[in-house]
Protein backbone atom coordinates (compact mmCIF):
# COMPACT_ATOMS: atom_id res chain seq x y z
CA UNK A 1 0.00 0.00 0.00
CA UNK A 2 1.20 3.56 -0.87
CA UNK A 3 0.68 6.11 1.57
CA UNK A 4 -0.69 9.45 1.07
CA UNK A 5 -1.12 12.90 2.37
CA UNK A 6 -2.75 13.55 4.79
CA UNK A 7 -1.34 10.36 6.55
CA UNK A 8 1.95 10.65 5.25
CA UNK A 9 3.47 14.65 5.69
CA UNK A 10 6.87 14.67 4.87
CA UNK A 11 7.74 17.97 6.64
CA UNK A 12 6.74 16.50 9.58
CA UNK A 13 9.84 14.68 10.40
CA UNK A 14 11.82 18.42 9.02
CA UNK A 15 10.03 20.54 11.64
CA UNK A 16 12.54 20.35 14.31
CA UNK A 17 16.65 20.37 13.87
CA UNK A 18 16.85 17.12 16.18
CA UNK A 19 14.41 15.30 14.00
CA UNK A 20 16.17 16.52 10.61
CA UNK A 21 19.29 15.30 12.63
CA UNK A 22 17.98 11.96 13.30
CA UNK A 23 17.16 11.11 9.95
CA UNK A 24 19.70 12.78 7.86
CA UNK A 25 21.03 10.20 5.48
CA UNK A 26 24.98 11.24 4.93
CA UNK A 27 27.25 12.77 7.69
CA UNK A 28 30.18 14.41 6.61
CA UNK A 29 32.76 14.73 9.12
CA UNK A 30 36.67 15.59 9.20
CA UNK A 31 37.71 11.96 8.43
CA UNK A 32 35.83 12.44 5.11
CA UNK A 33 38.77 15.19 3.60
CA UNK A 34 42.24 15.21 2.19
CA UNK A 35 44.36 18.31 2.59
CA UNK A 36 45.82 18.95 -0.97
CA UNK A 37 49.40 20.63 -0.07
CA UNK A 38 51.79 22.67 -2.16
CA UNK A 39 55.80 22.33 -1.24
CA UNK A 40 58.50 25.03 -2.72
CA UNK A 41 62.01 25.47 -1.65
CA UNK A 42 63.12 27.69 1.46
CA UNK A 43 62.86 27.54 4.95
CA UNK A 44 60.75 29.28 6.60
CA UNK A 45 58.51 30.20 3.37
CA UNK A 46 55.04 30.89 2.75
CA UNK A 47 54.17 31.74 -0.99
CA UNK A 48 50.69 32.87 -1.45
CA UNK A 49 48.89 31.67 -4.91
CA UNK A 50 47.07 34.25 -6.77
CA UNK A 51 44.30 32.18 -8.13
CA UNK A 52 43.96 30.43 -5.14
CA UNK A 53 42.49 32.85 -2.53
CA UNK A 54 43.50 31.74 0.92
CA UNK A 55 46.21 28.59 -0.48
CA UNK A 56 50.01 29.03 -0.44
CA UNK A 57 52.67 27.12 -0.89
CA UNK A 58 55.25 26.18 2.14
CA UNK A 59 58.66 25.48 2.53
CA UNK A 60 58.90 21.70 3.94
CA UNK A 61 59.20 23.22 7.58
CA UNK A 62 55.56 24.69 7.03
CA UNK A 63 54.04 21.57 5.31
CA UNK A 64 55.35 19.83 8.40
CA UNK A 65 53.27 22.68 10.44
CA UNK A 66 50.20 22.20 8.07
CA UNK A 67 50.26 18.52 8.70
CA UNK A 68 50.29 18.50 12.70
CA UNK A 69 47.25 21.10 12.05
CA UNK A 70 45.30 18.75 10.02
CA UNK A 71 46.03 15.92 12.88
CA UNK A 72 44.72 18.27 15.44
CA UNK A 73 41.62 18.71 13.09
CA UNK A 74 40.98 14.52 12.46
CA UNK A 75 41.86 15.26 9.24
CA UNK A 76 43.37 11.84 8.03
CA UNK A 77 45.57 12.39 5.17
CA UNK A 78 47.38 15.22 2.97
CA UNK A 79 48.23 15.25 -0.05
CA UNK A 80 51.45 16.86 -1.28
CA UNK A 81 52.14 18.45 -5.11
CA UNK A 82 55.69 20.10 -5.68
CA UNK A 83 56.47 23.48 -6.77
CA UNK A 84 60.25 22.20 -8.92
CA UNK A 85 62.21 25.07 -9.49
CA UNK A 86 62.74 25.97 -13.45
CA UNK A 87 66.43 24.95 -13.16
CA UNK A 88 65.43 21.30 -12.09
CA UNK A 89 62.89 20.56 -14.62
CA UNK A 90 63.83 18.54 -17.74
CA UNK A 91 62.36 16.89 -20.80
CA UNK A 92 62.39 13.49 -18.90
CA UNK A 93 61.76 14.69 -15.77
CA UNK A 94 64.70 13.43 -13.98
CA UNK A 95 64.27 15.46 -10.76
CA UNK A 96 61.10 13.07 -10.13
CA UNK A 97 63.45 10.15 -9.13
CA UNK A 98 66.14 12.48 -6.84
CA UNK A 99 65.90 10.84 -3.40
CA UNK A 100 66.07 14.49 -1.89
CA UNK A 101 63.70 16.68 -4.13
CA UNK A 102 61.27 18.28 -2.47
CA UNK A 103 58.60 15.87 -2.57
CA UNK A 104 60.93 13.35 -0.19
CA UNK A 105 61.94 16.17 1.69
CA UNK A 106 58.71 17.16 2.55
CA UNK A 107 57.69 13.50 3.65
CA UNK A 108 60.49 13.16 5.93
CA UNK A 109 59.23 16.36 7.29
CA UNK A 110 55.81 15.59 8.02
CA UNK A 111 57.55 12.12 9.10
CA UNK A 112 59.57 13.83 11.57
CA UNK A 113 56.83 15.94 12.91
CA UNK A 114 53.77 13.58 12.94
CA UNK A 115 55.44 10.11 12.88
CA UNK A 116 52.20 7.86 11.69
CA UNK A 117 49.96 9.97 12.50
CA UNK A 118 48.80 11.39 9.76
CA UNK A 119 48.40 9.98 6.05
CA UNK A 120 50.32 10.92 3.54
CA UNK A 121 49.12 11.06 0.02
CA UNK A 122 51.78 11.40 -3.13
CA UNK A 123 51.02 12.38 -6.91
CA UNK A 124 52.53 10.05 -9.05
CA UNK A 125 52.86 12.12 -12.28
CA UNK A 126 55.82 13.73 -14.04
CA UNK A 127 54.07 17.35 -15.11
CA UNK A 128 56.06 19.10 -11.91
CA UNK A 129 59.39 18.25 -13.14
CA UNK A 130 59.49 18.08 -16.87
CA UNK A 131 60.18 21.28 -18.83
CA UNK A 132 57.07 20.68 -21.24
CA UNK A 133 54.96 20.33 -18.67
CA UNK A 134 53.48 16.73 -20.00
CA UNK A 135 52.72 14.25 -17.13
CA UNK A 136 55.15 12.14 -19.27
CA UNK A 137 57.72 11.73 -21.67
CA UNK A 138 57.21 12.91 -25.22
CA UNK A 139 58.25 12.13 -28.62
CA UNK A 140 59.69 14.70 -31.35
CA UNK A 141 55.95 15.23 -32.11
CA UNK A 142 54.87 15.77 -28.63
CA UNK A 143 52.74 12.87 -28.08
CA UNK A 144 53.64 11.82 -24.59
CA UNK A 145 54.80 8.07 -25.12
CA UNK A 146 52.70 5.98 -22.89
CA UNK A 147 55.31 2.52 -21.98
CA UNK A 148 58.38 4.82 -21.69
CA UNK A 149 56.35 6.95 -19.23
CA UNK A 150 55.58 4.12 -17.23
CA UNK A 151 58.82 2.76 -16.59
CA UNK A 152 59.83 6.13 -14.69
CA UNK A 153 56.36 6.28 -13.08
CA UNK A 154 57.32 2.92 -11.43
CA UNK A 155 60.67 4.51 -10.29
CA UNK A 156 59.29 7.70 -9.15
CA UNK A 157 56.59 5.85 -7.03
CA UNK A 158 59.43 3.67 -5.10
CA UNK A 159 61.01 7.32 -4.44
CA UNK A 160 57.96 8.25 -2.66
CA UNK A 161 57.83 5.36 -1.07
CA UNK A 162 61.05 5.03 0.07
CA UNK A 163 60.72 8.63 1.44
CA UNK A 164 57.63 7.02 3.55
CA UNK A 165 54.69 7.94 1.74
CA UNK A 166 51.78 5.53 2.62
CA UNK A 167 49.42 6.00 -0.29
CA UNK A 168 50.59 6.38 -4.16
CA UNK A 169 48.22 8.46 -6.57
CA UNK A 170 49.18 8.08 -10.15
CA UNK A 171 47.40 10.52 -11.60
CA UNK A 172 49.03 10.49 -15.06
CA UNK A 173 46.41 8.11 -16.61
CA UNK A 174 49.26 6.05 -18.91
CA UNK A 175 47.28 2.59 -19.41
CA UNK A 176 49.04 0.01 -17.50
CA UNK A 177 50.64 2.00 -14.77
CA UNK A 178 48.74 0.30 -11.73
CA UNK A 179 49.80 -2.80 -12.38
CA UNK A 180 53.13 -1.71 -13.05
CA UNK A 181 53.50 0.21 -9.50
CA UNK A 182 51.63 -2.58 -7.86
CA UNK A 183 54.40 -5.24 -8.90
CA UNK A 184 57.39 -2.95 -8.32
CA UNK A 185 55.75 -1.98 -4.43
CA UNK A 186 54.99 -5.45 -3.74
CA UNK A 187 58.80 -6.56 -5.17
CA UNK A 188 60.84 -4.17 -3.38
CA UNK A 189 59.65 -4.31 0.34
CA UNK A 190 56.51 -1.93 0.19
CA UNK A 191 53.39 -4.32 -0.24
CA UNK A 192 51.37 -2.56 2.41
CA UNK A 193 51.43 1.10 0.62
CA UNK A 194 48.08 1.71 -0.98
CA UNK A 195 47.44 3.31 -4.65
CA UNK A 196 44.75 5.31 -4.82
CA UNK A 197 44.53 5.58 -8.71
CA UNK A 198 43.34 8.66 -10.49
CA UNK A 199 41.20 6.60 -12.66
CA UNK A 200 38.95 9.17 -14.30
CA UNK A 201 40.64 12.33 -14.82
CA UNK A 202 38.95 14.19 -17.26
CA UNK A 203 40.54 16.60 -19.91
CA UNK A 204 39.17 19.45 -17.73
CA UNK A 205 39.30 23.17 -17.73
CA UNK A 206 38.98 23.69 -13.78
CA UNK A 207 42.71 23.23 -13.80
CA UNK A 208 44.07 26.46 -13.90
CA UNK A 209 44.97 27.54 -10.50
CA UNK A 210 46.29 24.24 -10.06
CA UNK A 211 48.71 24.61 -13.02
CA UNK A 212 49.69 27.66 -11.30
CA UNK A 213 50.31 26.22 -8.07
CA UNK A 214 52.74 23.73 -9.16
CA UNK A 215 54.54 26.34 -12.36
CA UNK A 216 53.84 24.32 -14.75
CA UNK A 217 50.90 26.32 -16.66
CA UNK A 218 53.24 28.89 -19.01
CA UNK A 219 55.28 25.50 -19.27
CA UNK A 220 52.23 23.49 -21.01
CA UNK A 221 52.86 22.57 -24.74
CA UNK A 222 49.87 21.60 -26.15
CA UNK A 223 46.78 19.75 -24.13
CA UNK A 224 46.84 16.54 -22.53
CA UNK A 225 43.66 15.05 -24.29
CA UNK A 226 45.81 12.10 -26.03
CA UNK A 227 45.47 10.69 -22.45
CA UNK A 228 43.22 12.49 -19.65
CA UNK A 229 39.70 11.72 -20.85
CA UNK A 230 37.07 13.41 -22.78
CA UNK A 231 34.44 14.92 -20.44
CA UNK A 232 31.79 13.59 -22.82
CA UNK A 233 32.18 10.45 -21.61
CA UNK A 234 30.95 8.37 -18.82
CA UNK A 235 31.07 4.58 -19.86
CA UNK A 236 34.60 4.58 -20.80
CA UNK A 237 35.42 6.15 -17.03
CA UNK A 238 33.48 2.78 -15.59
CA UNK A 239 36.19 0.48 -18.03
CA UNK A 240 39.19 2.84 -16.70
CA UNK A 241 37.90 1.78 -13.30
CA UNK A 242 37.57 -1.62 -13.93
CA UNK A 243 40.91 -1.90 -15.42
CA UNK A 244 42.87 -0.25 -12.75
CA UNK A 245 40.63 -2.19 -9.71
CA UNK A 246 41.66 -5.35 -11.86
CA UNK A 247 45.44 -4.00 -11.58
CA UNK A 248 45.43 -3.30 -8.04
CA UNK A 249 44.26 0.10 -6.93
CA UNK A 250 43.12 0.28 -3.37
CA UNK A 251 40.74 2.39 -3.82
CA UNK A 252 40.02 5.24 -7.33
CA UNK A 253 39.22 8.98 -8.20
CA UNK A 254 37.49 10.91 -9.83
CA UNK A 255 38.36 14.09 -10.82
CA UNK A 256 37.18 16.89 -11.31
CA UNK A 257 34.44 16.68 -8.52
CA UNK A 258 31.48 18.41 -8.51
CA UNK A 259 30.70 18.85 -12.58
CA UNK A 260 31.35 14.76 -12.51
CA UNK A 261 28.82 13.78 -9.55
CA UNK A 262 26.80 11.31 -12.01
CA UNK A 263 30.77 9.65 -12.24
CA UNK A 264 31.43 9.64 -8.97
CA UNK A 265 27.80 7.47 -8.44
CA UNK A 266 28.35 5.00 -11.12
CA UNK A 267 31.56 4.11 -10.28
CA UNK A 268 30.46 3.59 -6.70
CA UNK A 269 27.03 1.78 -7.91
CA UNK A 270 28.74 -0.45 -10.34
CA UNK A 271 32.29 -1.39 -8.19
CA UNK A 272 31.38 -0.55 -4.43
CA UNK A 273 34.82 -0.10 -3.87
CA UNK A 274 36.49 3.30 -2.00
CA UNK A 275 35.87 6.12 -4.18
CA UNK A 276 37.60 9.51 -3.60
CA UNK A 277 37.06 12.75 -5.82
CA UNK A 278 38.64 15.92 -5.56
CA UNK A 279 37.24 19.05 -5.52
CA UNK A 280 40.08 21.01 -7.85
CA UNK A 281 41.45 24.15 -7.80
CA UNK A 282 39.30 25.68 -10.49
CA UNK A 283 36.32 24.72 -8.30
CA UNK A 284 37.26 26.28 -4.97
CA UNK A 285 38.28 29.37 -7.04
CA UNK A 286 34.75 29.58 -8.01
CA UNK A 287 33.67 29.57 -4.52
CA UNK A 288 35.86 31.76 -3.31
CA UNK A 289 34.93 34.39 -6.48
CA UNK A 290 31.59 34.22 -5.55
CA UNK A 291 31.88 34.60 -1.51
CA UNK A 292 34.17 37.74 -3.13
CA UNK A 293 31.18 38.80 -4.96
CA UNK A 294 28.81 38.61 -2.04
CA UNK A 295 26.79 36.27 -4.14
CA UNK A 296 27.17 33.28 -1.24
CA UNK A 297 28.45 32.28 2.73
CA UNK A 298 31.33 30.50 2.24
CA UNK A 299 30.80 28.46 5.17
CA UNK A 300 27.29 27.14 3.31
CA UNK A 301 28.75 26.58 0.34
CA UNK A 302 31.31 24.98 1.34
CA UNK A 303 29.58 22.76 3.77
CA UNK A 304 26.75 21.85 0.77
CA UNK A 305 29.06 21.10 -1.99
CA UNK A 306 30.94 18.63 0.23
CA UNK A 307 27.96 16.72 1.15
CA UNK A 308 27.45 16.51 -2.46
CA UNK A 309 30.24 14.19 -2.39
CA UNK A 310 28.96 12.28 0.54
CA UNK A 311 25.68 11.88 -1.08
CA UNK A 312 26.80 10.60 -4.29
CA UNK A 313 29.32 7.71 -2.65
CA UNK A 314 32.54 9.44 -1.83
CA UNK A 315 34.60 8.12 0.80
CA UNK A 316 36.52 11.10 0.87
CA UNK A 317 37.30 14.41 -1.24
CA UNK A 318 40.24 16.11 -1.52
CA UNK A 319 39.70 19.90 -1.10
CA UNK A 320 41.45 22.69 -0.37
CA UNK A 321 38.98 24.26 1.60
CA UNK A 322 39.53 21.08 4.23
CA UNK A 323 40.61 23.03 6.75
CA UNK A 324 38.15 25.07 6.97
CA UNK A 325 35.70 22.53 6.33
CA UNK A 326 36.93 20.84 8.87
CA UNK A 327 37.12 24.04 12.04
CA UNK A 328 33.95 23.97 10.69
CA UNK A 329 32.55 20.67 11.68
CA UNK A 330 34.19 20.59 14.95
CA UNK A 331 32.29 23.66 15.95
Amino acid sequence: MTASYPNLRLRRTRTHGWSRAMHRENVLTPSDLIWPLFVTEGSGVEEPIATLPGVSRWSTDGIAARAKEAMELGIPCISLFPNTPADKRSDEGAEALNPDNLMCRAIKSIRDACGDGIGVLTDVALDPYTAHGQDGLVDASGYVLNDDTVAVLVDQALNQAQAGADIIAPSDMMDGRVHAIRMALEMNGHPNVQIMSYAAKYASAFYGPFRDAVGSRGLLKGDKKTYQMDPANAQEALREVALDLAEGADSVMVKPGLPYLDIVAKVKQRFDVPVFAYQVSGEYAMIEAAVAAGAGDRDALVLETLMAFKRAGCAGVLTYHAAHAARLLNG
